[in-house]
């Protein structure tokens, strides 16, 4: 492609970086680039168009948290080859049949598509810091760790963890009740292998977090949906329609996905009704890091007296998902039987990203990472808001969340269309807007929809991407 055809014009009253990010659109929407082409490095446009180099890099990053170009690093940068040949106003995905198919959640990619749900700011991420830490380990492994693996994973890992939970969230263990595992489904499964049987009777919240509820029903369990209010998981209806139920699966300090905090009285009350049913209390506390107004909330699990929580949390949100590393909490006396199950299990892996994450927390650069993490994404809520604000208070109106990764914007009385339709149009335009009765089990007749911001970069970057969905919105 001759990059003359870049060239933006100074008479036009859109800034340089603007219409450059404008050109390089019109060029993939026409074909003149394709999947998998390279693009020209910041440094060389620079100098071919006598453009400053934080200009061109302004609107590459833009293109890069649209999903138009993927950063490869010393490969350079290329046209997403998630993106197929498109026509102006036509953003398809390779996986559009099955973005219509399929009412769940697109799985996380290798491209950083606008409004992606759970996926965290991978242009923040400390990727020298985790080289270093990388290099390190290879050239420090011990020879007992190379020739068997903890089934209950690296104990350095179990012990940092131990002593962050204890500082962060006010819980109280030991490396022993902290058991390593592939992601969060597999905490799940190591809890429904410990504890559970196939046919158990469990509370879901109702909206909830849709993988676990995917999970938990495939693994033979029946689930009770137990409707959130503005105080979370409604607790005395949850007695009302399963009181003997064994097990509650909840979201307490950031409530998925409706942003909520479980109150102080209804955790009360859960934790008596586990201690009086004998019933197991499932904590996911998956982002309870990223709180943007006052102090985190203290877990559920630091309340527990009786032994019944077990407390989840994974690296997935906090570091990047390509890690598929989570921890389980058990109390004292279910360590033997985990322990005894954990060795009948895969386990949680190599022990290498095990190694390099205990050493990014026992050096100090988790902190530091989560305190510029709440600031960035502070600020990048921030932007979406403002777009959804200005563009589309007509049609949607924003839930206020004290924290997490995502928005919910519920839909006005007078939209037509349901969240639904919404969505699949927006997902057909590569935009990975998600439907929030996706999540629901029973029927409500309030819609809306889920939004992630974590890689809006720039404000600009959150209003074309709204202005985007406003265009697609408008066509139904």
């Amino acid at each position: 492609m001759d990059l003359q055809h870049l060239r933006p014009s100074r008479e036009q009253d859109a800034p340089i970086y603007l219409q450059l990010y404008r050109r390089y659109r019109e060029a993939i929407a026409a074909g003149k680039l394709r999947p998998g082409d390279r693009v020209a490095s910041v440094r060389s446009l620079a100098s071919e168009l006598s453009l400053a180099r934080g200009t061109v890099e302004m609107a590459y990053q833009m293109l890069v948290s649209e999903g138009y170009f993927v950063a490869r690093g010393a490969a350079g940068t290329v046209v997403s080859p998630r993106l197929e040949s498109l026509v102006e106003h036509n953003h398809a995905r390779k996986s559009v049949a099955a973005a219509h198919a399929s009412p769940h959640p697109q799985n996380i990619s290798d491209v950083a598509l606008p409004f992606q749900l759970g996926l965290p700011a991978l242009d923040a991420f400390p990727r020298k810091t985790w080289a270093r830490l990388a290099g390190r380990n290879l050239r420090m492994l011990e020879p007992e760790t190379m020739t068997s693996a903890d089934p209950a994973g690296y104990e350095a890992l179990r012990r940092a963890i131990a002593t962050y939970l204890g500082i962060s969230r006010g819980i109280a263990c030991t490396h022993e009740q902290v058991f390593i595992t592939v992601g969060y489904r597999g905490a799940l499964e190591l809890v429904r292998r410990t504890l559970l049987q196939a046919g158990d009777l469990g509370w879901y919240e109702d909206p909830g977090y849709i993988f676990a509820r995917q999970f938990l029903e495939r693994a033979g369990m029946r689930l009770e949906p137990v409707p959130v209010d503005e105080e979370g998981l409604n607790v005395s209806i949850g007695q009302q329609r399963a009181a003997h139920a064994r097990f509650a699966v909840v979201t307490p300090t950031h409530q998925s996905p409706m942003g909520v905090a479980l109150s102080l009285p209804r955790r009360l009350e859960l934790l008596d009704w586990a201690a009086r049913s004998q019933a197991w209390i499932i904590e996911d506390d998956y982002d309870s890091e990223f709180r943007y107004h006052g102090r985190p909330l203290p877990a559920l699990k630091s309340l527990d007296r009786d032994g019944r929580v077990l407390y989840t949390g994974t690296f997935s949100k906090v570091l990047f998902p390509g890690l598929r590393l989570a921890y389980l909490v058990v109390p004292t006396s279910q360590v033997g039987k985990f322990s005894d199950m954990a060795n009948h299990l895969p386990g949680p892996g190599s022990i290498l990203p095990q190694a390099m994450v205990a050493g990014f927390m026992e050096q100090g650069h988790f902190a530091r990472h989560l305190r510029k993490m709440r600031i960035l994404y502070a600020a990048r809520r921030g932007y979406l808001v403002d777009a959804l604000t200005q563009m589309m208070r007509e049609s949607l109106h924003i839930q206020p969340q004290a924290g997490g990764i995502h928005v919910l914007a519920n839909l006005n009385t007078n939209t037509r269309q349901s969240d639904k339709i919404l969505a699949a149009a927006a997902q057909a335009n590569c935009l990975a807007v998600q439907a929030l009765s996706h999540w629901r089990l029973r029927k409500s007749t309030q819609g809306g929809l889920l939004m992630g911001f974590a890689n809006f970069a720039t404000a600009d970057g959150a209003t074309a991407s709204v202005s985007r969905l406003k265009a697609v919105l408008a066509k139904l």
